[in-house]
């Protein structure tokens, strides 16, 4: 497949959700990161097609060509979830594999936990899943991290939609750069998380920086263009909210579940996902060396390879 599909629009319960669909077979539903969409998967979803998956991208709730309604308390965990489950009933699909990468991984584990009966496996890329905390986790990253990191920053309303809306261009070359190297991360942080401050002050970094072409990178320019940040922005207004959610509630994903993680993602290490056997019994567990964490861009071939092994050995057709 060398071009991306056409959106087909769902009414998932109520939210209009723009999907991207390619192949036949068992579903797999690919969910993007945040500041991404549903093209992130471009790499992805021909490889799948081909070895006999029904590949489904979706621009997530907030995102691309879905609805992305201004209420912040539709986007937490449960009514996420409930959008994910209700797009599989309007599909007819009634059990899947969720993949996810960044957000859309955290989105994936949360399906595992609070859908089980509509999973049927988990792929998280980069994004573990971690224990519930002990307190709020703005609270814990503001002690640890400073209360200049973005979690902290995005919470204000407008603040981040104005600041990178007024230039689209420069924050996505700002966004989608090359990772790196681990011995430079110690001088790199807590002060690399300050995305607010960094692209206020700094510049475009080059193209030979970018891990993407300009033309893919259009492609988001103009999706944002035309939905704004807000929709994305309001699942980093939720953190706390879905810490409140998850209280009481079994955090074990019990489907069979593959974590795929990147030897350069200073976001999400490969050091954070160590521990996660405790909560995903059944789990697999992969490396990319050399790769920072727009994994889908920067080594797509690797990363299609260790999905389809996965899931030629683990899921039912």
């Amino acid at each position: 497949m060398s071009a991306f599909p056409e959106p087909t629009f769902v009414d998932a319960g109520g939210v209009r959700l723009a999907t991207y669909q390619a192949g036949r077979g068992f579903p797999v539903i690919l969910l993007h990161g945040w500041p991404e969409i549903a093209y992130s998967w471009k790499n992805q979803l021909g490889p799948l097609a081909e070895a006999g998956w029904r590949a489904i991208a979706v621009d997530v709730k907030g995102f691309g060509a879905s609805e992305a309604p201004a209420d912040r308390t539709l986007y937490d965990c449960d009514h996420m979830s409930a959008d994910f489950a209700a797009l599989l009933d309007a599909l007819d699909i009634e059990r899947a594999v969720f993949c996810g990468h960044d957000w859309g991984g955290a989105l994936v584990w949360s399906m595992g936990q609070l859908r089980p009966e509509r999973v049927a496996g988990v792929i998280g890329v980069s994004t573990p899943l971690r224990l519930r905390p002990p307190a709020p986790p703005l609270s814990i990253i503001a002690k640890r991290l400073t209360t200049d990191h973005y979690f902290i920053r995005f919470q204000e309303e407008g603040a981040p939609e104005k600041l990178f809306e007024a230039d689209l261009e420069r924050f996505f070359r700002f966004v989608f750069t090359k990772p790196a190297p681990r011995e430079r991360w110690p001088d790199l942080i807590p002060g690399v998380y300050d995305l607010m401050s960094r692209f206020k002050e700094g510049a475009a970094p080059h193209a030979d920086r970018l891990v993407l072409s300009q033309a893919d990178l259009n492609v988001y320019i103009d999706a944002y263009r035309r939905s704004g940040l807000r929709g994305g922005i309001n699942l980093y207004r939720n953190i706390d909210r879905n810490w409140e959610l998850m209280e009481g509630r079994d955090e074990t994903v019990r489907a069979p579940a593959l974590w795929i993680g990147a030897e350069l993602d200073l976001f999400l290490p490969p050091e954070s996902a160590d521990g996660m056997e405790a909560l995903v019994p059944d789990l697999e567990k992969r490396v990319l060396s050399g790769c920072g964490h727009w994994v889908t861009w920067e080594k797509p071939a690797e990363l299609n390879a260790i999905m389809l092994d996965w899931l030629d050995r683990r899921i039912r057709r």
